[in-house]
């Protein structure tokens, strides 16, 4: 299978490839999107051919290459596309044209603002050679933030090198730190969640999440992480009862539900609801409470209405006739389904065959 996506991807670049032969097509190919977004929600591939136009870009006698948002004296998308690209770059390992990048930023707004210090930092955590360099990164950073406590993206650039060199209590420490300043700050309870959750601190990564959850209501993507974070944490209780997994694994089901309430393609929604399927069927089946039921909801341990068996069998069929729209759509290149990580759509497709294994059992 392998083989075939690396044709396929073989293929989209060379599709791309040829796109790009003039300058105008440069152009249309870059003003469409990409440098206006944040790399985060690119895919590596087209993170890759967007970096690998950046020296052309960066070149000021190349005018037939130069992009209009980049030519202008003052507009938010100038700096905006300088920003994605320096992070692009960084990405695929040119630091070159990530410097130059960095130099425009500082040059515009000066060496002493915070984001552009934020930028620089993250440059030089990514050429630091050893632990050592980043020794050094973070007592530049400590020492800054001695004299300016409030600069956001040191803060945050500090807890980033502490994860990476393991100091976990560390990370979390400024984290919460960092929140007492700014308790409404939604990537901060994330990361501060997804800490936790290393630890095995489950409680806690869940009110975090909750925390994040109340800045952000219409995440779908926090919801499902939440059904994802409470069934990791019912797996991994020993010494809960039947009743109390059971409780969870509901309450997770019902995040998922949520997930893809608010956005009905969401692959991780769907892949949650029939994982939940495959690990809770038989446990219900034997429960007495799901006995004789069908479509009718009954009451569980709380009072609060559970689903019935029926019920969680449809949701099961649902995501089962979801999942494999997507699959099928995103191996066939469709346009207007390629937005999928190409591991999720594996693990997807991965997950849908279980179905033929689970029935003979």
């Amino acid at each position: 299978m392998s083989s075939k996506y690396e044709k396929q991807e073989e293929l989209q670049s060379k599709q791309d490839d040829a796109s790009l032969a003039s300058s105008a097509d440069v152009c249309s190919y870059l003003m469409s999107s990409p440098l206006l977004h944040p790399p985060a929600y690119l895919s590596p591939s087209l993170a890759l051919r967007i970096s690998q136009q950046a020296p052309l870009l960066l070149q000021g006698s190349s005018s037939s290459f130069t992009l209009p948002f980049l030519s202008s004296g003052e507009s938010p998308e100038r700096w905006t596309a300088y920003e994605h690209l320096l992070l692009s770059c960084l990405r695929i390992g040119d630091d070159k044209s990530a410097r130059l990048c960095l130099e425009k930023l500082g040059d515009r707004f000066g060496a002493t603002n915070e984001r552009v210090m934020g930028l620089k930092g993250m440059y030089q955590e990514a050429v630091a050679d050893d632990n050592a360099a980043l020794e050094r990164i973070l007592k530049e950073y400590e020492a800054i933030l001695v004299e300016d406590p409030t600069n956001m993206p040191i803060a945050k650039r500090r807890i980033a090198v502490l994860r990476s060199m393991s100091q976990i209590e560390a990370a979390i420490s400024a984290l919460v730190k960092l929140l007492d300043m700014s308790p409404t700050d939604a990537e901060a309870w994330s990361e501060l969640s997804d800490l936790y959750l290393s630890q095995g601190l489950y409680r806690q990564a869940i009110f975090s999440l909750e925390e994040v959850l109340l800045i952000t209501p219409n995440a779908w993507n926090i919801h499902a992480r939440m059904g994802e974070l409470i069934f990791i944490s019912s797996n991994a209780s020993a010494s809960a009862d039947d009743v109390d997994v059971e409780k969870s694994l509901i309450d997770s089901m019902r995040w998922f539900c949520r997930s893809i309430e608010l956005c009905d393609d969401y692959l991780r929604g769907y892949y949650g609801l029939k994982l939940i399927y495959f690990q809770t069927s038989n446990r219900l089946l034997l429960s007495q409470k799901y006995k004789n039921t069908s479509a009718s909801d009954i009451s569980g341990p709380d009072g609060t209405a559970q689903p019935s068996l029926t019920t969680i069998q449809r949701l099961n069929q649902q995501a089962t006739a979801k999942l494999s729209e997507i699959v099928r759509k995103s191996s066939t290149g469709d346009k207007a389904w390629d937005g999928y990580a190409q591991a999720e759509v594996i693990a997807a497709r991965e997950l849908l065959g279980r179905d033929e294994q689970f029935a003979e059992r």
